[in-house]
């Protein structure tokens, strides 16, 4: 009898000690305004010449991220209109859009990998846009902060730049 107890508690004890571990691959995520914001919905593709934009969706709100091409290396915002930023929450009681450009703004784009063969695109963001309401004092910008895209699914053809 000594060994049943023995099995059976040693069968509960490994049974007990299972983790339930979820992937998030791909991905799409950050802190706005230091608050976890996190994509359900997020797609990559080429601009008009050699642009990529990277977009990531959550509900209402919309976050895109171009870059003057694929290429690995490091995008500065704010500085002229080839790599660019924007938010914007179509909510009717939130609209807003918050953008970056010639010297609107701040921030970077990393691209860490594009992989040609699976069409994924990888890479770090963080960015400062400013409210193109100039009215609403209350909110003058947004901040993007660790903000991460991980083997985002990219397609192949120009579509027209927002």
């Amino acid at each position: 009898m000594k060994k049943y107890i023995y099995l059976l508690i040693t069968i509960l004890m490994f049974a007990s000690c299972t983790e339930d571990v979820k992937f998030n691959t791909p991905a799409f995520q950050g802190l706005k305004n230091n608050v976890f914001w996190r994509a359900q919905s997020y797609k990559a593709y080429k601009g008009v010449n050699t642009s990529m934009i990277i977009e990531g969706n959550l509900g209402y709100e919309k976050v895109i991220l171009q870059t003057a091409s694929p290429v690995k290396g490091t995008y500065i915002l704010g500085i002229n209109k080839d790599s660019k930023a924007s938010y914007s929450n179509t909510l009717p009681s939130q609209s807003a859009v918050f953008s970056t450009g010639a010297g609107v703004g701040s921030g970077q784009i990393v691209i860490t990998e594009y992989d040609i063969e699976s069409n994924t695109i990888s890479g770090t963001f963080k960015f400062n846009a400013i409210n193109q309401n100039t009215s609403d004092t209350e909110n003058p910008k947004i901040t993007f902060t660790e903000g991460v895209f991980y083997k985002v699914p990219a397609t192949l053809g120009n579509i027209i730049l927002y």
